[in-house]
């Protein structure tokens, strides 16, 4: 098993005398994905909270989201356009309607509209990634986001 000094937390790598790291417990802190939800494009880390439009699954429940563009890490992994086996896990936690927008609209000769916009959206908590390849992150079972949401 290869040994790795860690000094700073940026993803940099250098010598130092702190305790030996094992490779794969640091390949599983800095692994992230970006996958694409509706249409759109997230970076996303296990214990990460989004906000995406609206999905049809009910709050509460587990879905599996397999269009993972991007694996990053020590070892990152490029789909093209997706990469094979590799899925991303998360939670719905709620559905819910942002702030609102307003949209004000004039022009000359005393023309003036004023509108209001909010947008619905899923909350999604991100449990697990899976790089298709047996590595395998999930969520700090002692994180904030986990203790409030995964009961």
């Amino acid at each position: 098993m290869a040994k790795i000094r860690v000094t700073s937390f940026d993803g940099r790598l250098k010598k130092s005398t702190n305790e030996p790291l094992d490779l794969p417990y640091y390949l599983g802190v800095f692994m992230y994905g970006v996958v694409e939800i509706a249409g759109h494009q997230y970076k996303v880390q296990a214990g990460d909270l989004i906000d995406v439009e609206k999905l049809t699954k009910e709050a509460g429940s587990m879905i599996e989201l397999d269009q993972v563009l991007f694996i990053g890490g020590a070892k990152p992994l490029i789909g093209a356009p997706v990469i094979g086996g590799a899925k991303v896990t998360a939670k719905v936690i709620m559905h819910d309607r942002s702030r609102k927008l307003i949209v004000f609209k004039r022009k000359p000769g005393g023309y003036k509209r004023r509108n209001g916009h909010r947008q619905n959206f899923t909350a999604l908590l991100i449990t697990e990634i899976n790089d298709g390849n047996g590595n395998t992150v999930k969520i700090d079972k002692a994180s904030k986001n986990a203790e409030k949401y995964l009961k």
